[in-house]
This record gives structure tokens, sequence and C-alpha cells, in this order.
């Protein structure tokens, strides 16, 4: 997968302020408010930053946490996983392996058959219906 690259000025002209923070920033929507909690159309969420595929619509489930929660990826290569020891905890933080936009977290408490509960922001996502 081909690396996207851009300088913040060119980030901060293409995103909105909330997705600058929360994709450039490693910030977080308010739980319950993205447009993708409760969503429940078929198809692909996509990154906002460089339009990769991250989810799709058949890992997505109600995970009551107040942001839209995913099982699986949509490719072993789509994600990084980084370990984040900020705000006094240890958590795994995931990344758009193209662009390095950060998504959430993921942790081990998801549903079968991967038992992960990937943690996005809504304002990180598009979607692709389909």
């Amino acid at each position: 997968m081909e690396k996207v690259t851009k300088t913040e000025q060119e980030w901060r002209a293409q995103l909105s302020p909330e997705a600058y923070h929360v994709c450039r920033e490693h910030g977080t929507e308010a739980p319950f408010s993205g447009k993708f909690y409760q969503h429940k159309g078929d198809g692909v969420y996509r990154c906002v930053c460089c339009d990769a595929p991250l989810f799709t619509s058949d890992t997505k489930f109600d995970s009551g946490t107040g942001w839209p929660s995913y099982f699986e990826p949509y490719s072993d290569e789509a994600l990084v996983e980084i370990k984040d020891t900020s705000l006094g905890m240890t958590r795994v933080e995931v990344r758009c392996a193209r662009c390095d936009a950060h998504l959430g977290h993921v942790f081990p408490d998801g549903p079968e058959p991967t038992g992960l509960r990937y943690c996005i922001n809504s304002v990180c996502l598009t979607f692709d219906e389909g």
C-alpha cells in the first residue's frame, strides 16, 4: 500500500477542524455523538484522510460504548497498532496504515470470532454503500 503523506497545512485544508483534531492530533470525539455510532448501512468504512478501506459493515457491532465498534479490520494491512500509555492507561492505539491517521483503540473484549473490539471515532470515517 502506497503511503500518503501531507503537510500539516494540507491536512488542515482537507479535514474539518474536528477530524483534524482526532486524526492528526490523536483526539477523541464525544461518546454517542458520531454519525456512524448507530449507522446500519451495508458497505465499507474508509479513512477520512486517505480513503483507504478500514472496516466492512459485516464486522460492525453495537458495543454500547458510544463509538462505532468492529471486530475485524478490512484486511491485515489496513491498520497499524501502537502501544499507548497516555492518560495513565495502557491501551493499543489503531492508526490507518496508509496515512498514519489516529482512528481509535483496540480492546480484547469483543465478540467472536476475533474477540477484539476496534473502538473507532466516527469523524475518522467515510462510508461507501454497497
